[in-house]
């Protein structure tokens, strides 16, 4: 969907303007792994107006495969605008204008089988469960084991403006989870979602079938859950632009390292370094690091990643990363 940046801090009501841009979990993962030079297809429905056609050619800008995205001419492009604040500050504010919404028509006879088939992942997001009861039909029967299914990785996002009740995001959250190959579910998340406490551990109790879990700490860093194993990597220190965008910029970043046979806690590094990428920018979708320059930070001894310091810019051409002296 289109997103709508505002032009200073402050309440919606307050904000004079507004910048356009792009978002949406499963375009901001594509426009990420195609950033790091993997074949990444979206697949979607849009309307028939300027904002589809934006959508179309801002992503497609990213190196992403938009050739199945339909063009819906009855309904509009979803939008949303947002205040600057953090998700987690009372103060944040979110308006989505998307009931109705050319999205909110898809369904297990409006999307091809074809087009969602034919990679190595299949990335789906919880978000597309609450737009509509095609919609949540859709992901049920994707998440539901099948004969020729790719490898399926779901991002929770849990969002319970999205929901017709707050209470009814959980229940189906948590079903599509448990069919999932891989999940990506924040530790606040399963708190709020499923009254889930005590640490990623006690996620991985109460969502034992994934056969990984990665459980997310914000700042603190994250655990996977690989079979009877669990790893833990902390987070480098970030000065945050915004931060928006950031968990799925893990996603994308931990799926890239999956797709190139990484080992496990190594890809929660690379989950983490591409997270800063969009920490440190304010929109939804940064550059990603080169991959040169990810896997040598990847490498760091404990000692040096613990000391990693990244801030604006850093993965820029000829940029310098930090790490800080004890």
């Amino acid at each position: 969907m289109v997103t709508f940046l505002p032009s200073r801090p402050g309440r919606l009501a307050d904000v004079p303007s507004f910048g356009r841009t792009i978002g949406g979990a499963e375009s901001n993962v594509a426009c990420a792994l195609a950033l790091a030079g993997h074949g990444a297809k979206w697949v979607s429905r849009v309307g028939a107006d300027g904002f589809g056609t934006h959508l179309i050619e801002a992503i497609g800008a990213y190196g992403v495969d938009v050739t199945d995205v339909v063009r819906d001419p009855e309904r509009p492009t979803g939008v949303y605008f947002r205040t600057a604040d953090d998700r987690d500050d009372a103060t944040h504010e979110v308006a989505y204008y998307r009931a109705g919404s050319a999205a909110s028509a898809m369904s297990p006879d409006t999307v091809a089988r074809s087009a969602l088939f034919g990679g190595r992942v299949l990335h789906l997001s919880g978000i597309t469960a609450a737009l509509s009861a095609d919609c949540l039909a859709l992901m049920r029967e994707l998440c539901a084991a099948g004969e020729g299914r790719p490898l399926l990785s779901f991002d929770v996002n849990h969002r319970p403006g999205l929901w017709s009740s707050p209470a009814d995001g959980g229940p189906v959250l948590l079903e599509l989870a448990r069919g999932a190959d891989i999940v990506f579910v924040g530790e606040d998340e399963a708190a709020a979602a499923w009254g889930v406490r005590g640490g990623p551990r006690a996620v991985r109790e109460a969502l034992p079938e994934p056969d990984l879990l990665v459980v997310k700490r914000g700042a603190a860093g994250a655990t996977v859950f690989a079979g009877g194993e669990a790893h833990s990597v902390p987070a480098p220190t970030v000065e945050v632009v915004a931060p928006v965008g950031a968990g799925d910029a893990f996603a994308a970043g931990f799926l890239s390292a999956t797709l190139r046979g990484l080992d496990v806690p190594l890809r929660l590094r690379h989950g983490h370094l591409t997270a800063a990428a969009a920490l440190t920018v304010p929109g939804d979708v940064a550059e990603v690091p080169a991959r040169e320059l990810a896997d040598t930070l990847a490498a760091l001894d404990a000692d040096a990643w613990e000391r990693l310091r990244l801030g604006p810019g850093w993965t820029g051409a000829g940029a310098h990363v930090e790490v800080r002296t004890a």
